[in-house]
């Protein structure tokens, strides 16, 4: 089982992801794609806010490489919660992405997989060429991963609704 959580900056996206991997009942394994940035004050905080959140029990892997994160899809036993997607793109310095080795990754897991990432079409027209690429290559990332997930969750303002499949249905 694949699950998608999509939505906006404190829209409330990981505290769904986090409630959705609990309930799963296994053991779940948090797979962390930002690193602290001790320069960054206010990363600090959102990076420790979201530690605070987590179970105790709930192990904790750090990609500090853009390329692990497919790895640890393969690697790891039990429920995995990626939290984000638009963190991971980010650490790619061109932005580009290996999409087919995480899809692969994703569709091979045994165990339920629920992944975070950013909606990025909401959001203000980027006026760098920069965040124009970011946007695209996120945007892209997400029908990808939509594409092949089992359901996709938007969350704004703390509400949260499910998005159809392709074909209409829920």
């Amino acid at each position: 089982m694949i699950v998608l959580v999509l939505g906006g900056t404190r829209s409330g996206k990981s505290g769904v992801a986090e409630s959705i991997a609990e309930s799963l009942g296994l053991a779940v394994t948090y797979v962390a794609t930002a690193a602290v940035d001790v320069n960054d004050a206010d990363h600090a905080a959102r990076v420790a806010a979201h530690q605070a959140r987590r179970p105790a029990h709930w192990s904790t892997v750090e990609c500090e490489e853009p390329d692990d994160l497919p790895r640890f899809l393969f690697e790891v036993e039990g429920v995995v919660l990626v939290d984000s997607l638009g963190t991971w793109v980010a650490h790619h310095v061109d932005l580009t992405v290996e999409a087919d080795g995480l899809l692969d990754a994703l569709a091979q897991r045994a165990d339920p997989a629920v992944v975070v990432s950013e909606e990025v079409g909401l959001s203000v027209h980027a006026p760098t060429e920069v965040g124009r690429r970011f946007a695209d290559v996120l945007g892209t990332l997400n029908q990808q991963v939509a594409a092949v997930a089992d359901r996709v969750l938007l969350v704004v303002a703390g509400r949260t609704l499910e998005l159809p499949g392709s074909d209409g249905a829920i």
